[in-house]
């Protein structure tokens, strides 16, 4: 089974510029982060756009809709940015593709000391392999339906909400 790992940016894949002393985005960690943690799962990558959750607009989403749309594999996860991941996912899931989608991302860059991001994405990659299709987010060691979950800022975590 491959499962297709489309990469989108946010807080996951920035990193700190010591020279302009601010986060930037400007290449993916995710294969190495693969590698460093022996994954031996089929993962085809593809880097979609490297961008700020807060900076995307309906153009932005429709190029993760079209992605997830046009790849072979029916098992995918998306490395997303937090603040506007659920937005997404609604985006997604309006597709009606019959696909299992699991979005994650992270609150802390991957390239910090204790960051989540290596356990979001592993949370995500087990999960893709074994729910039912649709639209998921894999956030703090939970899963979330894709209409049942929002991001508490106050907390820095995301949780669930009633179905709509």
């Amino acid at each position: 089974m491959t499962i297709q790992l489309i990469i989108t940016g946010g807080t996951f894949d920035k990193r700190y510029d010591e020279i302009g002393g601010e986060l930037t985005l400007d290449q993916t960690h995710l294969p190495k982060l693969l590698d460093e943690v022996r994954c031996t799962l089929d993962v085809a990558i593809e880097l979609n756009q490297l961008i700020d959750s807060l900076e995307m607009d309906s153009v932005h989403r429709a190029s993760v809709v079209n992605s997830c749309r046009s790849c072979a594999p029916e098992r995918i996860v998306i490395t997303h940015g937090t603040d506007t991941m659920v937005e997404t996912a609604q985006q997604i899931a309006k597709a009606g593709l019959a696909k299992t989608i699991v979005l994650t991302g992270a609150m802390r860059p991957w390239s910090f000391v204790h960051s989540d991001a290596t356990f979001n994405l592993g949370t995500a990659l087990a999960a893709v392999q074994t729910l039912p299709h649709g639209v998921w987010i894999a956030m703090n060691g939970q899963l979330f339906a894709h209409d049942a979950v929002k991001k508490n800022r106050a907390e820095g975590i995301f949780e669930a909400t009633e179905t709509e």
